[in-house]
């Protein structure tokens, strides 16, 4: 039980919560990394706690039924986890969803791209199926912009289901790069009135080739620049954005590391999709939970490391590692927390992996 109260005191330096909430989010990441499901009855089993399993589930379940969560503190401990306040990211917005009987799970996440990966810090459950509008969109930015202001957005990146008239203007009014992938059918206008689709401007483009449009073109009611890329299979891709077009396609394609972080928080990481809850309020507060151990195996793999390599592995045509770091440090901490006989002096280096790189308190 030592662990739990080291780790609880540095839960407090982070987080406002009365000691009893803080014991009970200690025992609960313990328990998320030792079974690595969001499952309650599996965390319920896991988690170090001398009450009955009955009573142990019971407090998961009234905590993220009841509890009240300050989600701006959360987005701030996280952003302090690998960021420093001058630092230049792209920011990276996409959903997940699945389906649990006939319930849908919808959520429109905003994350910061990271080495490879995506690191969550917004998100809105939506109650409903299908794509976003423009008023979540833009909702859910705002929401980051308030936080962390937009002086070190070098851009926002979205798939096809993003572009959308409100949207734009609302980043361009606001004077924030955007790199989106767009549809081919995505119409060019003149004068006001439709031209042609986006596509039929690189009919000439080959397989590994890149060419921006040479002048701007009108689309979703702004002046924006237009890239078009091929890969091997000669699929087109196209990207509008209203900053720098030479790199637009480069930019795009961090785009990817959101996909990344989906995988680390469903089937290669703690199997989010396991949960048997459909209230979108709980599940709101147990994004937070995934939130937490997601960042704390980044760092604890980025830590790991910096001591011990991760191994190399031939992935044709070259080599690259084994592991990424979410899955190096999560490995390494389910084995640590499921060694009974450790020692605190042996665990505490993970702790400190949850403070921020300046040290500071955030409540």
């Amino acid at each position: 039980m030592k662990a739990v109260s080291e780790l609880s005191r540095i839960l407090g330096q982070q987080l406002d919560w009365h000691k009893s909430r803080l014991d009970f989010f200690a025992k609960a990441l313990i328990g998320l990394f030792i079974c690595k499901t969001i499952n309650f009855q599996e965390i319920a089993v896991s988690m170090p706690d001398e009450a009955e399993i009955a009573s142990r589930y019971k407090r998961i379940y009234r905590f993220f039924a009841h509890f009240h969560i300050d989600f701006e503190v959360i987005a701030r401990w996280l952003f302090k986890l690998f960021f420093s306040p001058t630092d230049k990211f792209y920011i990276s917005i996409d959903r997940t969803n699945w389906f649990f009987g006939k319930a849908k799970i919808n959520i429109f996440m905003l994350s910061i791209c990271y080495e490879g990966i995506a690191i969550p810090l917004f998100w809105q459950l939506l109650d409903k199926a299908g794509s976003t509008n423009a008023e979540e969109q833009v909702a859910l930015l705002t929401r980051f912009i308030n936080a962390f202001g937009k002086e070190g957005v070098q851009g926002v990146l979205a798939d096809r289901e993003f572009p959308n008239k409100a949207l734009i203007g609302w980043l361009e009014n606001n004077k924030i790069p955007f790199y989106f992938r767009v549809k081919g059918d995505a119409m060019i206008y003149i004068r006001g009135k439709k031209h042609k689709r986006a596509d039929t401007f690189f009919t000439n483009l080959q397989p590994y080739e890149q060419q921006v449009f040479p002048t701007k073109l009108s689309l979703y009611g702004q002046s924006l620049y237009l890239v078009a890329s091929k890969n091997s299979r000669n699929e087109l891709m196209l990207v509008v954005t209203n900053a720098n077009a030479q790199t637009a396609i480069a930019c795009y394609l961090r785009r990817w590391e959101i996909e990344n972080l989906f995988q680390a928080l469903k089937g290669r990481g703690f199997r989010f999709e396991d949960t048997h809850v459909t209230s979108l309020d709980r599940i709101n507060k147990m994004i937070v939970l995934l939130a937490i151990g997601f960042a704390w195996a980044h760092k604890t793999g980025e830590w790991r490391a910096a001591l011990r390599p991760i191994p190399m592995k031939r992935f044709k045509p070259q080599l690259r590692p084994q592991n990424t770091f979410f899955r190096y440090g999560l490995d390494f901490m389910r084995d640590i927390f499921t060694k009974t006989a450790q020692k605190i002096s042996q665990i505490r280096p993970l702790f400190k992996q949850l403070l921020p790189k300046e040290g500071e308190i955030l409540c």
